[in-house]
């Protein structure tokens, strides 16, 4: 027997920038309202007039609309109806919110990774200010964060926020769920500019090509023609042992993550502070996406209250050679930051290779050399990263190059 009612959302006394929205179709009586907010006064028609836009753009006439508002801005609203509505009728509609202009920036292959927060894709309380954490990537997450029964529902949420949150510069991201309903998550976020799919649980080389697939064909169908780069997320024995070949499975592969949770759980341990049962595989992980050419991604720290730790486990995690983790709090960003950034020795020793290429370029010299010691491109290359970050950081001046004095012969 076909639905009736369908509710959507998340109602109660943790609840914040949410609603639950219950929706009853009727044969007759046009549209009836039962709204509870505590800014009815003020937002109260606007949200009855949206909501009563949404449902004529689907073809809805006659229904009962409960909606208990908690400060839910329209962007969630919007996902959280259309979200009901579908539960209750079959529509291959979609109604998309406005695309703000600044989020239509793209990003590039070989940007930091340093910090990447993850946010539950069905919780908008924590999206909507993300950007302002200064992470170098925001997760919209639609895997293990977000309840089965809810999956449907993230997946127009996450939309919505790809279309209607500013990241700030973020790199935009969303953690797709694994299998075959990963591949269909991707038709609800590669269209709004994602910058980064994140596939979890991966073990084998063709279900990144899959992913990578599935991507093509939706471009390709809808004429698109952003980037979107790939972040397989290694989270087992198998997946370890295939770490190489998953490193160079696609172009669009720009960095390889470990999930130490599933990890150790595959391997039936525990995980531990110091981490000793899981150094083979962050070791195996980062030779592979070395060898790949790639960025290798450490695993999330999950003791939110022990900055000290956290700050040992950046150390650790960089002298292995990652060269950024993922985070689950705000306020763990700036140790990761601060850990992965480049120190005064770093900063200087590039500063000396970045100006032996420039006075070799001005002299007409095919190759660069420092003292005794030739430099190869990809040591250049790496010193201005560092440049770059140690500027965008302000631990370097930008003009740092025209600071320098010139030396008289």
């Amino acid at each position: 027997m076909k639905k009736s009612i369908a509710i959507a959302g998340n109602s109660g006394p943790k609840v914040r920038s949410d609603c639950e929205i219950i929706l009853e179709l009727k044969t007759e009586g046009g549209i009836i309202f039962d709204l509870v907010s505590k800014v009815k006064v003020l937002y109260g028609e606007s949200i009855k007039s949206l909501t009563s836009e949404i449902l004529e753009f689907f073809g809805v006439k006659n229904a009962f609309v409960k909606i208990n508002d908690s400060g839910a801005l329209p962007f969630v609203i919007a996902a959280r109806l259309e979200s009901a509505v579908k539960q209750l009728i079959n529509t291959d509609l979609d109604y998309l919110p406005e695309f703000i202009s600044e989020n239509g920036y793209s990003t590039t292959r070989d940007r930091f990774r340093f910090s990447r927060l993850y946010l539950p894709g069905n919780t908008p309380g924590l999206m909507i200010n993300a950007g302002l954490h200064s992470a170098d990537g925001i997760i919209l997450d639609l895997e293990d964060s977000v309840a089965p029964e809810k999956k449907d529902e993230a997946r127009l949420l996450v939309r919505n926020a790809l279309r209607q949150i500013n990241f700030c510069g973020a790199e935009r991201m969303v953690r797709i769920n694994k299998g075959e309903r990963g591949l269909e998550d991707l038709h609800f976020v590669i269209p709004h500019n994602v910058n980064l799919i994140l596939i979890p649980k991966c073990e084998r080389v063709d279900y990144v090509k899959s992913v990578d697939n599935e991507i093509a064909t939706i471009k390709t169908k809808l004429n698109l023609n952003n980037q979107v780069f790939l972040m397989p997320i290694i989270e087992s024995a198998l997946g370890v042992e295939n770490s190489y070949e998953i490193a160079r499975s696609s172009e669009n592969v720009v960095a390889i993550a470990i999930g130490l949770e599933d990890y150790t759980a595959d391997l039936g341990v525990l995980r531990t502070a110091e981490g000793k049962e899981s150094l083979y595989a962050r070791t195996r992980l980062v030779v592979a996406a070395k060898a790949a050419g790639i960025q290798p991604i450490d695993s999330v720290f999950s003791d939110v209250g022990d900055m000290e730790a956290l700050r040992q486990n950046v150390l650790t995690s960089k002298a292995l050679g990652f060269e950024g983790m993922g985070c689950i709090h705000p306020r763990q960003i700036p140790v990761i930051r601060q850990g992965f950034s480049p120190d005064e020795t770093d900063i200087e020793k590039s500063k000396k290779i970045v100006l032996a290429f420039e006075t070799a370029k001005l002299k007409g010299l095919g190759v660069v050399a420092m003292g005794t010691k030739m430099i190869d491109p990809p040591v250049v290359a790496r010193a201005q990263k560092t440049i770059d970050l140690a500027v965008r950081l302000g631990l370097l001046s930008g003009n740092w190059i025209d600071d320098i004095p010139v030396k008289e012969n």
